[in-house]
């Protein structure tokens, strides 16, 4: 029998969507902030499981020479053969130099405004320890376990250039930022300036949590996507087919 991984893939997923409603079942809305807190550290488990020894994944703040600090970032991948300023159980403080990835968590994201505030606030946290050059480099997310609005209403959030290029929201939206030469090789044609990076927002049912997890192990790891692409991406056609939009970075 062939091993079915788009299958795989979706049980990531729904794992993901199974231990949070078995919190909320026990829970309903009581102690939201603790609910919150208690999906970082099952999504931090789930992603260490596909990274190799030299990674780790932690929580905590960057800081750099000029002794400017981050926001308090919820998900931080880094490489462990490297020192930190400080470690305690999962708690780290650490240099730029160390970081692979970050990644902002929520419950739920209740609007496209809402959504806009959170990438403006991790994005203007990063740029105050980050070069342009090392933020090209690093793994930059938003997951969502869920969201609550619609999809079509995210053109003015995704239009505004930040340093997010993967989003999760709810089991069923992934969204990736490209670069501008990217347009030619996933053969987009539009009317607006092809002169800029760009966001395309697909609807891939029960893959979204997967393929954010997957993006994120091909680039920490340095993962050549096409020759690896059969495990991580395994939907037929590639996902280019759900794409529901494509947006222009001013």
């Amino acid at each position: 029998m062939n091993p079915n991984l788009q299958h795989f893939q979706q049980s990531i997923t729904q794992e993901l969507d199974v231990i949070k409603n078995r919190v909320r079942s026990l829970i309903g809305d009581a102690h939201w902030g603790e609910e919150g807190r208690y999906k970082e550290v099952i999504l931090q488990k789930v992603i260490k499981r596909f990274l190799p020894n030299n990674l780790s994944v932690g929580t905590g703040f960057v800081i750099d020479e000029t002794k400017s600090i981050s926001k308090q970032l919820d998900i931080i991948i880094y490489d462990n053969t490297l020192p930190l300023f400080f470690f305690e159980d999962n708690f780290i403080i650490t240099p730029p130099d160390n970081v692979r990835g970050i990644i902002e968590v929520k419950s739920n994201i209740g609007s496209a405004s809402r959504l806009g505030c959170i990438i403006e606030e991790l994005d203007n946290s990063l740029r105050s320890i980050f070069t342009d050059n090392q933020l090209k480099k690093l793994f930059v997310g938003i997951f969502s376990f869920s969201l609550s609005f619609n999809i079509d209403s995210l053109r003015d959030v995704l239009s505004k250039n930040s340093s997010i290029n993967y989003i999760s929201l709810g089991n069923n939206y992934f969204i990736k930022k490209w670069l501008v030469k990217d347009r030619k090789q996933l053969n987009i044609i539009d009317r607006e300036s092809n002169t800029s990076d760009f966001y395309n927002v697909y609807e891939i049912n029960n893959l979204s949590h997967s393929y954010f997890i997957s993006n994120l192990v091909t680039q920490t790891c340095n993962v050549k996507a096409k020759k690896h692409s059969w495990f991580y991406f395994p939907i037929e056609g590639t996902k280019e087919i759900y794409k529901m939009e494509t947006i222009s970075c001013q």
